[in-house]
């Protein structure tokens, strides 16, 4: 079988502790991916949490983005907000920011940004929040990369403006057939064991297709896999999936 990706980067949700509330196994996951992506204290995180795991990365010289979100702590940025273009423009820089200058002070760099949660979901089928996004890292740093939904809005619009972008799939959510990521609400839209996340990801890898909650065949580009580091079987997933694509010869890198 020939593989449409001879590599791919597997990235990871983390950084999610807030004070004495501990969230995700980052320390156990990071040294199976290539790259992660840390809250930045507006749906989870905190500065001594932010400045941890950007440690940590740095020591295992994994790839460290901001995970900008909705102002939505109670919600864990999970629900739509109605914010204007330049209130989106103003929160995404706000948090990039604050990550990058954690990064400079521990001598390592901030290398992406991807959206979390709501924003993320938002920012995939509406424009302008999806215009306001790409223009907050653009005009932060121009060299960072945006990681957004395979296929949606968040990556055109990144690259109209000179953005380089990172098309993003998923190990442990399902897909509806117009190759968007079936709602949290509705059963079925978590993938809850290992050999199906890994057989999820191999098919997109592989093929360039994923198998759609209705049956159909979905093509999908591929940078980069992620893996919800909140999720209950996160630490259990990335194992499986990293051990799956060692096997199978595809190189866990972030440079692609």
């Amino acid at each position: 079988m020939q593989t449409v990706n001879n590599s791919i980067d597997l990235n990871c949700d983390m950084g999610e502790s807030f004070g004495s509330w501990k969230m995700g196994r980052d320390a156990e996951i990071l040294p199976l991916v290539s790259s992660i992506n840390v809250a930045c204290g507006f749906h989870a995180g905190d500065p001594a949490t932010m400045f941890e795991i950007v440690s940590l990365a740095d020591e295992l010289d994994v790839s460290i983005g901001a995970h900008p979100s909705y102002p939505d702590l109670q919600g864990f940025g999970r629900r739509d907000m109605n914010l204007s273009p330049k209130e989106v423009y103003e929160a995404v820089a706000y948090q990039i920011s604050a990550l990058s200058g954690i990064c400079a002070i521990q001598g390592t760099k901030l290398r992406h940004v991807k959206p979390h949660g709501a924003l993320y979901n938002r920012s995939a089928r509406d424009s302008a929040v999806a215009n306001a996004v790409a223009t907050a890292v653009l005009d932060f740093d121009n060299s960072l990369i945006l990681y957004g939904l395979s296929g949606s809005l968040s990556i055109s619009e990144a690259k109209e403006i000179g953005l380089e972008t990172a098309s993003e799939v998923f190990a442990d959510r399902t897909y509806s057939s117009d190759g968007s990521l079936t709602p949290r609400t509705e059963t079925g839209a978590l993938i809850s064991k290992s050999d199906l996340a890994l057989d999820q990801v191999v098919s997109i890898v592989e093929n360039g297709t994923v198998t759609a909650a209705d049956g159909s065949r979905v093509e999908l580009e591929s940078d980069t896999v992620c893996i919800h580091g909140d999720g209950p079987h996160a630490l259990k997933f990335a194992e499986a999936i990293r051990s799956g694509l060692d096997t199978r010869g595809i190189e866990v890198s972030s440079e692609f």
